[in-house]
């Protein structure tokens, strides 16, 4: 009742007295009462509430704070619809359009999103997809650039079947093979399925014209160019996901053929070429504004600059002497982007946590590579002619030793047969195996000399170990007698092995501190770093690396490539691995590659010690009992270390 006014029920003014509102009821209550003729039932029952809101002293206060002499009154919402939905003769449409809100129309969109969102995997990525990607890289475990190029050209995002965005257009019949036969080494006629598709064709010959550097119709093939551009990165992460995945298979023998270094390797570079728009083998520099292929020309003339930080590092006025032909604007822009190009600081630390000595790597343990990244902008090179140039990653690919075996086998001399001695039966078939039998035993001997060298070593190494141990076990047994005699020493040693071990708690307790405040940095893990400079690239892209550790001789990945996505000026990496079964020196390879650049890889040999893992241990003293022991003390064990009240009163009677 927001309206209830007692002193209007009353017909007295708000400051009347007590004294004046009984008066009033009285009055009033001889003419509303309802055994009157002039009664009314409602009114009185007004004017007695409006009476007690004025003159008793509970309803007075419910009064004044809700307005109401009886207190809050419950407060009712209801919902305004149509009165033809509440009547009985619309009740079947009304029943009806219910049935085919809820029961048709809800789950059938439930239904379309559902099988829609399966068919892609969290990066968004078409599960199809993945699946030819783990064919293609089983099939072809030593894959090569191009031929990795041709399997993500070959994605399903790019068919118009799987992906309704594509767009096929009626001038792609003229446009696509006029595009083809501009394209050298496009390899349009493979009959393998599905990389021999019209789709397929059409976005291998579309990147391979991005790479380069082609102009296309900016009608047609030039949003086909975008279009198959910016779902790359997305693609190229899980091709390299796929092939990790395909070699923590190999090694759990669950697939018979082991995906090589070079695969991933090759799966990488094609991120930092489709984001820049360049082929592997062009000149880095050519990342920057302004420059072409004539201005490299004249600058080797003058000065072999192979890479970015060399050209950084020139002084001002040598580097505008070699882009003298660009003008004060363009040379300016060209450095301001150099300036702000990634220079990596690349460190590692190798350890082994869960020991207790974490310098020494035995024979099986988990080894933790913890690598230190610092970015900082190319500018604080310039003109720094002394700062020590980053070491770039060496690719030893098959086609490199094929093309020195060929270089080798030309250069060889080739002995002539005498125009009399008759040719033997067979001569062709047997004579040209045997010098090749004769170099694969030549080239067996060396490697089992070499292994053999490594066991007689580390036999040796053992021997002196042992012989070592055996002189300790002397000098302990001879020192025997000194140990009795300085006993009193023996106390400041132990106080100082407790400090020391107190000291060690410490840090370890700093350390687990560390870790976990770095998982929990983890679990937010943001994907902002730096801006690339990208012209070819019709998105906004983000700096993001790949740090992984490989076996060069074996041509074998050891660690899951981490993808580092927020690196702003410090991060720290943790890459964990198993130590090899067999004690050795093992040279390993710890990598850093980036994805949106060429030329800013890097990489660092690790070598490692691997030591003798000790046996186990067999024997348990803390579990043997000693028979010497008297009798008593079984009775002492058998009491209680907490005293009660009773066994203070038994033991003073």
């Amino acid at each position: 009742m927001a309206s209830f006014d007692p002193f209007e029920i009353l017909n007295v003014p708000p400051t009347s007295s007590q004294a004046e509102i009984k008066k009033a009821y009285y009055r009033l209550s001889k003419v509303l009462h309802p055994d009157k003729e002039t009664g009314d039932e409602k009114s009185f029952m007004m004017l007695s509430k409006a009476y007690q809101a004025l003159t008793d002293d509970v309803a007075k206060e419910n009064y004044e704070k809700y307005g109401n002499p009886d207190g809050p009154g419950a407060m009712s919402f209801g919902i305004a619809l149509p009165s033809w939905i509440v009547e009985k003769e619309n009740s079947v449409w009304v029943l009806g359009l219910y049935g085919l809100v809820f029961m048709v129309a809800m789950p059938s969109a439930v239904g379309v999103w559902w099988y829609r969102s399966i068919r892609f995997s969290g990066d968004k990525v078409l599960l199809d997809t993945t699946q030819m990607y783990f064919y293609f890289i089983h099939k072809t475990p030593h894959m090569l650039l191009k031929r990795a190029l041709m399997v993500l050209a070959a994605s399903l995002e790019f068919d118009k079947r799987h992906n309704s965005q594509v767009q096929e257009r009626q001038s792609d019949n003229d446009e696509v093979p006029a595009l083809i036969r501009q394209l050298p080494n496009l390899n349009e006629k493979c009959k393998e399925h599905p990389l021999c598709r019209m789709y397929s064709i059409k976005a291998r010959a579309i990147l391979h014209a991005h790479l380069s550097r082609m102009p296309l119709n900016p009608e047609t093939l030039e949003r086909d160019r975008q279009f198959v551009v910016k779902k790359c990165p997305y693609l190229v992460q899980e091709m390299v996901s796929c092939v990790h995945q395909l070699v923590m298979m190999a090694y759990a023998r669950r697939v018979p053929r082991l995906p090589s270094i070079e695969t991933i390797e090759n799966c990488m570079k094609m991120s930092p070429m489709i984001i820049q728009g360049l082929w592997e083998f062009k000149s880095p520099l050519l990342q920057l504004p302004h420059l072409t292929e004539d201005h490299l020309y004249f600058m080797n003339k003058k000065r072999h600059v192979k890479n970015l930080q060399q050209f950084a590092q020139l002084k001002p006025d040598e580097s505008r002497q070699l882009l003298k032909n660009l003008s004060d604007f363009e040379y300016e822009n060209t450095m301001k982007v150099l300036g702000k190009m990634p220079l990596i600081d690349f460190s590692i630390r190798c350890e082994v946590i869960d020991d207790e000595n974490t310098n020494v790597v035995t024979a099986g343990a988990i080894v933790t590579v913890t690598v230190t990244l610092e970015r900082k902008d190319m500018k604080t090179l310039f003109g720094d002619t002394k700062a020590p140039e980053k070491q770039g990653i060496k690719d030893e690919t098959n086609e490199e030793a094929a093309g020195d075996e060929d270089e080798a086998a030309a250069a060889a001399p080739v002995k002539k047969a005498s125009a009399w001695a008759k040719p033997r039966k067979g001569g062709k078939g047997k004579g040209g195996k045997k010098p090749a039998q004769n170099q694969k035993n030549q080239k067996k001997v060396p490697a089992k000399a070499a292994a053999t060298a490594t066991t007689t070593a580390s036999e040796d190494q053992a021997a002196a170990g042992n012989s070592d141990a055996e002189s300790e076990a002397g000098n302990a047994e001879g020192s025997d007698v000194e140990s009795a005699a300085g006993s009193g020493s023996e106390d400041e040693e132990k106080g100082k092995n407790n400090s020391s071990l107190d000291d060690d708690d410490d840090e370890e307790w700093e350390r687990l501190q560390a870790k976990l405040n770095k998982r929990e940095r983890l679990e937010g893990k943001s994907r902002l770093s730096h801006t690339v400079h990208c012209p070819y690239f019709p998105e906004e892209k983000q700096e993001y690396w790949w740090t992984y550790i490989c076996d060069r001789k074996s041509r074998t990945l050891l660690t899951a490539p981490y993808h580092v996505t927020n690196l702003v000026e410090n991060e720290e990496i943790q890459l964990k691995f198993t130590a090899p079964r067999w004690p050795g020196v093992y040279t390993f390879t710890v990598c850093l590659r980036s994805d949106s650049y060429l030329g800013m890889d890097q990489q660092q040999e690790l070598k490692l010690d691997v030591q003798k893992a000790p046996a186990p241990p067999t024997d348990h003293p803390q579990w043997d009992l000693s028979e010497s022991e008297p009798e008593h003390t079984d009775q002492q064990e058998n009491l209680s270390d907490y005293t009660t009240d009773t066994s203070d009163e038994e033991d003073s009677d």
